[in-house]
């Protein structure tokens, strides 16, 4: 499968140990992460060497033909509020699913929309911690159970 992992490039990238045990598991279990180098140390200078409007071509690009989009929304970013936006406003044509995941630590600093989503595309998980994160992923990204 192909994944758009969303999340924080600009903003607080305090959920960073949590999006790569999510990019571990998925890449683990043989899926190709489109955006695993926005978790690269130097995102910040790779990235600034495309145009403004080239990061937007090239995402809408891969939101437009990957298969799920796993996004992490624990931090404050109009990026991955954007980005899920966009797949769930596809996702009854497109056919896509969108896994929206947060630190339930986390859950009084973030916008009331995550938690509330009930969107029939999209599944919305709390997790404690990296290790109950990483079994979601297994869950519904292993192989044998793949979206």
């Amino acid at each position: 499968m192909r994944i758009y992992l969303a999340c924080t490039v600009r903003g607080d990238r305090g959920a960073l140990p949590a999006v790569c045990e999510i990019l571990a598991r998925l890449e683990a279990h043989g899926h190709e992460v489109l955006t695993a180098h926005l978790l690269r140390d130097d995102v910040e200078e790779a990235e600034s060497k495309l145009t403004e409007r080239d990061v937007y071509e090239r995402d809408v690009r891969w939101l437009q033909t990957c298969d799920a989009v796993v996004a992490e929304a624990s931090g404050s970013s109009f990026g991955v509020g954007f980005e899920v936006g966009y797949a769930l406003g596809r996702a009854a044509g497109s056919g896509q699913r969108i896994f929206l995941v947060y630190d339930l630590r986390r859950r009084a600093s973030i916008s009331r929309l995550i938690p509330g989503n009930t969107d029939p595309h999209c599944v919305t998980f709390g997790y404690p911690d990296t290790a109950t994160l990483g079994a979601f992923v297994d869950q519904h990204f292993a192989p044998e159970r793949a979206v």
